[in-house]
C-alpha cells in the first residue's frame, strides 16, 4: 500500500523568504548538492561554480531572490540560522568583489551575471520549477545535478527518491483523509494525538515538544518585527509596510517589554469584531511583509502563504482564550497533518497548482488546527479543512513583478479569515450531511492545478502580473 512518510516538520519548516519553492527550495538543495559532491571529489579543487535557472524559477526568480538564495547556498549559509540583518552586505559583498567563498571555506571567482543563468527558453518536463548546479574543478573535470524545487521548501534530485518515502513507517500511517478519520475513530484517539505520537516515533515526545515550541517563538518574533518595520517593502513596486501602522494606531506599538505582554493586553480587551478581524489580518500582513523583506518565517506549508496559520492560531489565542502549550501543540499536529495530505495527494507550489496550492492549502491547514483546539471531532477537523479548500479552488499565482507582494500579502489576511469561517461552519453541522469531503477536494484541486494554464501558475505572464506594472493595487 503506498505510505508516504512525511512529518508535520517538513511542512513547517524555520527558514527566509520570500519564496519556499523559490527561495528556501533552491538554498536548502545547493547545500544538499555540496554535501553529496564533497563525497565524490574535495570541494577544495573547485575553481568554478554555476547554476541555471529554468521554467518558472526562471520567469519569476529575480524577484523571487532565487539567485540570492542560490548564492547563499554556495556559501553554505543554514537558512535556519543565518544572521537575517546580514544578509543584504553578504550579497553586496559577494557582487562587489566578483568572488564567493564557496561552501564557506574557499575563496574562488564568482560572478553573478555570469555564474547564475536564467533560461526562459527551455522548457521543462518533469517540474516547471527545474535548475542545474555545476561544479568544475581545477582539471578539468565537472560535476553536475538536476533539481526540483517542488514547493515548500522540498526539493528532489533527479532520479533520486524523495526523502519523504525512506522514513520508517509510523505507528498511525495514513496516505489521504479517509485512512486518517478511520485511524482517528478505531483507536479513539484525536488527530493531534495520531500525529504526536507519529512524531515521538520518528524523534521523540520531548523534542516534538520542543520543535514546536520553536515555531512557536518563531512566529511571535515574526510578526513583532513584522509591528516594528516601517517605510516601504524592497522590489521596486513600492508596498508600503501596513501591519506596523496597525499596530501603532490601536496601540501605540512598541510600548510594551515583550510581544507576549502585548498578547496578554489584547487577550483582555472586548473588541467588536471588526476589530478582532483587523487583528487577525495585522498578524498576517505581518508575517507576509517580513517574508517579502527576506526575513525569517515558517513555512505553512509555503513561504508565500506563511501568514494564514499565524493569523489563525493567534485568533485562537488572543480571542478564544486557547493559550495552553496543548493547544499550540495539537493546533500544529492537526494542521501539519493537513498539509501532508495535500503534498501526498497533490501538490503545495504554485508553479504547479496555482495559488489554490498555497493559500488554498494554508487555510485548509489552519481551519483544522482552529477546529481541533476548539474541541471539533476528527471529522470536523476534516470537514473544516474541506470547507476552506473548497472556496479557493482555482485561485491563481500572478504575483505582480515577479515579487511575492501583490497580490500575495493581503491573500493571506483572506486565507486567514476565510480558514476561521471553515471552522465555525464545521462546528455547527454533522459532517455525515456533506456532499463533499476532504479528499474529493484534494483530488478536485489536483485536477484544476492540471487543467490551470501555465501562465497563471507562478510565472508572472498572466493575470495582475499583466493589468499592473509597478504600483501597488
Amino acid at each position: 500500500m503506498k505510505i508516504s512518510r512525511i512529518s508535520i516538520f517538513d511542512i513547517f519548516k524555520i527558514g527566509v523568504g520570500p519564496s519556499s519553492s523559490h527561495t528556501l527550495g533552491p538554498w536548502r538543495a545547493v547545500r544538499s548538492f555540496l554535501q553529496d559532491s564533497q563525497k565524490i571529489k574535495s570541494l577544495a579543487d573547485v575553481v568554478s561554480v554555476e547554476c541555471c535557472l529554468f521554467g518558472s524559477l526562471a520567469f519569476t526568480g529575480k524577484g523571487h531572490q532565487t539567485d540570492k538564495a542560490i548564492i547563499l547556498g554556495f556559501l553554505d549559509l543554514d537558512p535556519e540560522t543565518v544572521e537575517i540583518d546580514k544578509i543584504e552586505h553578504i550579497l553586496n559583498d559577494v557582487e562587489s568583489h566578483k568572488k564567493i567563498l564557496f561552501a564557506g571555506k574557499y575563496n574562488i571567482n564568482f560572478d553573478i551575471a555570469k555564474n547564475i543563468i536564467f533560461d526562459f527558453k527551455t522548457p521543462t518536463d518533469y517540474h516547471p520549477n527545474t535548475f542545474d548546479l555545476k561544479l568544475v574543478y581545477n582539471n578539468g573535470e565537472k560535476h553536475t545535478a538536476r533539481y526540483y524545487s517542488t514547493g515548500g521548501g522540498f526539493f528532489e534530485l533527479h532520479g533520486q527518491a524523495s526523502a519523504a518515502t525512506i522514513k520508517p513507517m509510523p505507528p498511525h500511517p495514513a496516505q489521504n483523509a479517509k485512512e486518517l478519520l478511520a485511524l482517528s475513530v478505531n483507536q479513539n484517539k484525536s488527530i493531534a494525538e495520531l500525529v504526536f505520537e507519529n512524531e515521538s516515533f520518528w524523534t521523540s515526545p520531548e523534542q516534538v515538544t520542543q520543535r514546536i515550541e520553536k515555531l512557536w517563538d518563531t512566529i511571535k518574533d515574526c510578526i513583532h518585527r513584522g509591528f516594528l518595520s516601517t517605510g516601504t517593502l524592497p522590489g521596486g513596486l513600492n508596498v508600503k509596510y501596513r501591519a506596523g501602522e496597525i499596530a501603532r494606531r490601536q496601540y501605540d506599538y512598541p510600548r510594551f517589554n515583550s510581544f507576549d505582554e502585548f498578547l496578554n493586553l489584547l487577550r483582555g480587551e472586548q473588541l467588536k469584531y471588526s476589530e478582532v478581524s483587523g487583528w487577525v489580518s495585522a498578524f498576517a500582513l505581518a508575517v507576509n511583509e517580513i517574508n517579502a523583506s527576506m526575513g525569517r518565517i515558517v513555512t505553512s506549508p509555503t513561504n508565500g502563504a506563511a501568514g494564514v496559520i499565524p493569523a489563525v492560531l493567534l485568533y485562537a489565542y488572543c480571542f478564544e482564550n486557547k493559550i495552553s502549550q496543548q493547544n499550540i501543540c495539537d493546533f500544529f499536529c492537526t494542521a501539519g497533518e493537513v498539509g501532508t495530505l495535500f503534498v501526498k495527494e497533490a501538490t503545495i507550489s504554485a508553479a504547479q497548482g496555482g495559488c489554490q496550492a498555497e493559500i488554498g492549502v494554508s487555510s485548509a491547514m489552519a481551519a483544522a488546527g482552529l477546529t481541533q483546539i476548539m474541541g471539533g471531532t476528527a471529522a470536523q477537523v476534516l470537514e473544516a479543512a474541506e470547507i476552506a479548500m473548497e472556496h479557493h479552488l482555482g485561485l491563481t499565482c500572478d504575483p505582480v513583478g515577479g515579487l511575492v507582494q501583490v497580490p500575495c500579502i493581503e491573500r493571506n489576511a483572506m486565507g486567514a479569515c476565510k480558514a476561521i469561517t471553515a471552522s465555525q461552519l464545521a462546528l455547527t453541522r454533522d459532517p455525515r450531511d456533506s456532499l463533499v469531503d476532504l479528499d474529493d477536494v484534494i483530488e478536485s484541486m489536483w485536477n484544476t492545478a492540471k487543467d490551470m494554464n501555465d501562465k497563471y501558475k507562478e510565472t508572472s505572464r498572466g493575470g495582475l502580473a499583466l493589468s499592473v506594472t509597478c504600483r501597488e493595487c
